[in-house]
């Protein structure tokens, strides 16, 4: 696995785990903006060939 999958996980993971505390605290803002950076990176890895679990 290269390092540019490796970043995109690892954010991926990080996004995530954000998400799902902004969600817990109520910070729809915060929860609204990592949902775009989820998004993005998403799509970024797609566009690049990465698998990523739906």
């Amino acid at each position: 696995m290269g390092e540019f999958t490796t970043t995109i996980e690892h954010r991926l993971d990080q996004a995530y785990k954000g998400l799902r505390e902004a969600r817990d605290v109520g910070d729809e803002y915060l929860a609204d903006t990592l949902t775009a950076e989820i998004e993005d990176l998403r799509r970024l890895a797609d566009d690049h060939g990465i698998p990523l679990p739906r």
